[in-house]
């Protein structure tokens, strides 16, 4: 008469270390502004900007734009979208319409049809008129030099106006987008709950001889590098200054 034998019992599937990893840097990001990440030195800082300018002595916002307004639509259609993405839409509309009286001219139906593969294009479209309509009726058809300015134009925040008073007129103005917000709380650099806690504490920390530049370098160190989800520690040039716990390489 044959035994019965009683089956092993089954051990709990270990996570793998990939999801470890992952659940790691997610528990990071989502403290990190809470305070877990220790603020970088005066010296720390002032090396990170030191090998990014090295690295990239002069770094170049990625909109494709003509003029000043071309900018300011450019930035305005970048809105939850892609830069790739704009670009692919707005040589078309820039050739139409690279000033605010061709673009008001131009009209909302047909810059809809223009800009329609970019999210939200509706409303981009219906503000893209508003903002030309009111640059011609306040500003003389001219993109005004200050951030108040900018503002009060329909679909510009202070992200859009900052990244225009920058790249249009060279004002060391920082501007937080996404990856900016990421990589100043992950790394150390500048922890904050919002993006306006993250600029103002970047522009006191970031030294003045690297400011015209900081949110280009932040931005660009952010899209290709400290990515959200599988940051690229092993190329990072500042992997050893950065204090974020979630790293995949030894400080």
């Amino acid at each position: 008469m044959s035994r019965k034998t009683t089956p092993a019992p089954r051990r709990p599937a270990k996570k793998s270390t990939a999801a470890t990893r992952r659940k790691t840097r997610a528990d990071a990001d989502a403290g990190a502004a809470r305070g877990p990440v220790p603020a970088l030195a005066p010296k720390a800082i002032e090396e990170a900007f030191r090998r990014f300018h090295t690295a990239n002595p002069t770094p170049k916002g990625e909109l494709e734009h003509i003029n000043a307004f071309t900018l300011l639509i450019a930035v305005v259609l970048s809105a939850q979208a892609t830069d790739a993405g704009v670009n692919k839409a707005t040589p078309a509309l820039f050739k139409a319409a690279d000033t605010p009286a061709k673009m008001a001219r131009l009209g909302e139906e047909r810059v809809r049809n223009l800009i329609k593969t970019i999210g939200l294009f509706r409303t981009k479209a219906r503000n893209v008129i508003a903002l030309s309509q009111k640059l011609i009726a306040e500003h003389g058809g001219e993109v005004p030099r200050t951030r108040e300015a900018l503002e009060s134009l329909p679909g510009v925040g202070r992200k859009t106006a900052n990244v225009v008073l920058n790249i249009a007129f060279g004002a060391p103005t920082i501007a937080v987008d996404t990856h900016v917000f990421r990589v100043g709380n992950r790394t150390g650099l500048a922890a904050g709950k919002t993006p306006l806690e993250v600029e103002t504490r970047l522009g006191r920390v970031i030294p003045d001889r690297y400011r015209l530049h900081a949110h280009h370098w932040l931005i660009l160190h952010g899209r290709y590098t400290c990515l959200a989800r599988k940051p690229r520690c092993g190329r990072c040039i500042i992997a050893d200054l950065c204090r974020w716990p979630g790293k995949t390489v030894a400080a």
